[in-house]
């Protein structure tokens, strides 16, 4: 499974920004997916996940309410539409998936095998 994301870059804070997670190769429509992010001086922090379906959706604690995450299937495609940013939200953020024979939606980054190459956001005061 290849994964791409893109669409991160510099913004005010209160602004918006919309990343783009496209997945390719041995790919299945109908496993879960996830956004983690990993700051200047922070560990690999967990953002959102949403389920094959996209009934399902997760978030930590740090974005609720600002970020929202969904995914086109027939696309391949997941999305993150951050609102309201804010300079902690500066960091390198990346797409993953699990394997895709995973049926359940991981919130931890252990849960995950395979992982894009990461988009820049950065958020300035």
């Amino acid at each position: 499974v290849q994964l791409q994301a893109f669409g991160g870059g510099l913004v005010q804070a209160g602004g918006s920004l919309r990343l783009t997670c496209i997945a390719s190769g041995r790919t299945n429509r109908r496993h879960p997916m996830g956004w983690f992010r990993q700051g200047p001086k922070t560990a690999r922090e967990f953002v959102a996940a949403i389920s094959w379906s996209g009934d399902e959706t997760y978030y930590g604690d740090s974005v609720k309410g600002r970020f929202t995450i969904s995914r086109e299937n027939d696309k391949n495609t997941m999305y993150l539409q951050m609102n309201n940013l804010k300079p902690e939200d500066t960091a390198v953020y990346y797409c993953a998936a699990p394997d895709p024979l995973v049926v359940t939606t991981p919130t931890y980054e252990e849960g995950y095998d395979y992982w894009g190459q990461g988009t820049l956001v950065t958020v300035s005061s």
